[in-house]
């Protein structure tokens, strides 16, 4: 600092408390222009401010640390408008501070190397994302084995008597990605329950076969309005194996003994909520057509089936009707519900069927299912005239797979 500095700076100094004198005396620095008269005035430093906000703690320490700041600042201000040839550095053109730098020691040579150190600039890596794959087709498949407890009427279609059983039960669907296709309806399932059972009171047999059903269900549909598309149905179902009535070689049901196939043409409407707790999906077809079959009228007979005396097949022309719900009652609990019905006008045939899954773990689980029937084409039961019912409630174990 040049001596007229010191004198400038002198006066104003012994005004200022001792804490600032380290301060005051640093070299002047010039940041930028302040809009300040030759008629600056000195704060006072012992000045009363009044504020009109009050806190509830004392702020005198903020107000006099204020003050002191801007004392110093008018301070220095002053001293470099009065003497400008004093100013030692203008912000702008400050030197750069000294750089940091590695000594690494060359023991081959015997030489240290002072060097600045290396800065590694970040490599920007871009992840490319996978690109997501939307499938055509959506399948499902479900495997459960259960054990069961059985109650039939004597009266049940395809046979059978009320016991305890093993059932294993296999459900593969099939199904068009409608987000890629929202314009086309195409679903298919296919099913298939077997239930064996040991048979103490039959004589002939140490097993039986009571629960036999292979069932195929397609829909084919366009869009029409909204929810609603034009559809072709298609159902088949039939057993494979070979049942007896308990104690005689008399069979109650075989491979295509019976079986069944319709064909329909109508409207089906399909309607899933957002976040997936309810589906339903009916299918009406007012022109259908259906077949019964008997393969083997010598140890059948057609009759009880619905199909004429010494025929192999029925052929009738009518309307059904399908209906499936699932419905989500629970996060644990989910219900499944199938209704079907077709009628020649002059008989009519119907199912109910409907399966409570209640999850205990992730492939433990508790079914309840109910299939309720009404077949006016079968002979009349004394009992149960043209109904049959029957229900099963079975625990075991069930393996799920989905694609998306």
């Amino acid at each position: 600092m040049t001596f007229l500095a010191g004198i400038a700076l002198f006066s104003t100094v012994s005004m200022a408390q001792q804490d600032d004198a380290n301060y005051l005396t640093f070299p002047l620095i010039f940041e930028q222009q302040r809009p300040v008269s030759d008629g600056i005035t000195m704060p006072a430093l012992h000045g009363e401010t009044v504020s009109p906000f009050h806190l509830e703690a004392s702020d005198q320490w903020l107000q006099d640390a204020m003050r002191k700041t801007e004392h110093i600042n008018a301070v220095r201000y002053k001293a470099m408008i009065s003497n400008p040839q004093i100013v030692a550095y203008n912000e702008h053109s400050l030197p750069e501070p000294p750089k940091e730098y590695e000594l690494t020691a060359d023991p081959s040579k015997g030489m240290l190397t002072i060097a600045p150190p290396q800065v590694i600039e970040p490599v920007e890596t871009t992840i490319e994302e996978a690109p997501i794959q939307v499938h055509d087709w959506l399948h499902i498949f479900q495997s459960s084995l259960h054990f069961t407890q059985a109650y039939i009427s004597d009266n049940w279609y395809q046979g059978g008597e009320n016991n305890f059983n093993v059932l294993a039960d296999v459900k593969w669907e099939c199904n068009l990605n409608q987000d890629k296709h929202p314009n086309w309806l195409f679903n298919n399932m296919l099913s298939y329950k077997l239930g064996v059972a040991t048979a103490p009171g039959d004589s002939l047999r140490d097993y039986m076969i009571n629960e036999d059903n292979f069932l195929f269900t397609s829909q084919l549909g366009y869009k029409a309005v909204k929810h609603w598309y034009y559809s072709a149905m298609l159902q088949f179902k039939t057993q494979f194996f070979n049942n007896y009535k308990s104690n005689t070689e008399q069979m109650t049901a075989a491979f295509l003994s019976s079986a069944e196939l319709n064909l329909g043409l109508g409207m089906t409407y399909d309607h899933k909520t957002a976040d997936g707790a309810r589906a339903i999906t009916v299918a009406i077809a007012p022109l259908s057509y259906n077949i019964k079959i008997c393969k083997d009228i010598d140890n059948f007979d057609p009759t009880t089936f619905g199909i004429d005396a010494g025929h192999h097949t029925k052929h009738s022309f009518g309307s059904n009707i399908e209906a499936k719900l699932t419905w989500k009652l629970h996060p644990n609990v989910l219900w499944s519900s199938r209704f079907y019905a077709f009628t020649d006008y002059s008989y009519v045939q119907g199912d109910w069927e409907n399966t409570f899954d209640f999850t205990i773990t992730r492939h433990l689980n508790t079914k309840i299912y109910t299939h309720l029937r009404y077949d006016k084409s079968h002979p009349r039961h004394d009992s149960w005239h043209y109904w049959q019912f029957k229900e099963i409630l079975s625990f075991g174990i069930t393996y799920r797979f989905a694609t998306n």
